[in-house]
């Protein structure tokens, strides 16, 4: 009787070892996707900042990272080509030259 109870126990604390590495191998991989998700996020809104800045003079970019389309008098559209993608919508003030974020939002596929 005394041996069945002690090899309980034993399955018992083999099953919560069990456990506790699988619950600690699933918040590694969390951490790790979460760190890789926030550094696409900073890269594609860094990209984003940077067509924002030069959108008075686009011939001045050597390399284009996002997508730039009109939306209506002097309001732009800027998306990151990146993944995650951010959008913006971005007001030029044609006599500054001065470009005024309006609103920005996270694109999903």
């Amino acid at each position: 009787m005394i041996l069945a109870w002690v090899l309980s126990l034993l399955m018992l604390c083999s099953s919560l070892i069990i456990y506790l590495e699988r619950m600690a191998s699933l918040s590694i991989v969390e951490l790790n996707t979460m760190t890789a998700a926030r550094r696409g996020f900073i890269a594609a809104d860094k990209a984003v900042v940077e067509c924002e800045n030069n959108i008075s003079n686009l011939a001045a970019l050597t390399e284009n990272a996002c997508f730039i389309q009109p939306a209506g008098k002097n309001i732009w559209l800027i998306t990151s080509k990146q993944k995650p993608g951010v959008q913006v919508h971005v007001f030029l003030d044609e006599k500054t030259g001065v470009a005024t974020r309006l609103n920005w939002r996270q694109v999903f596929e």
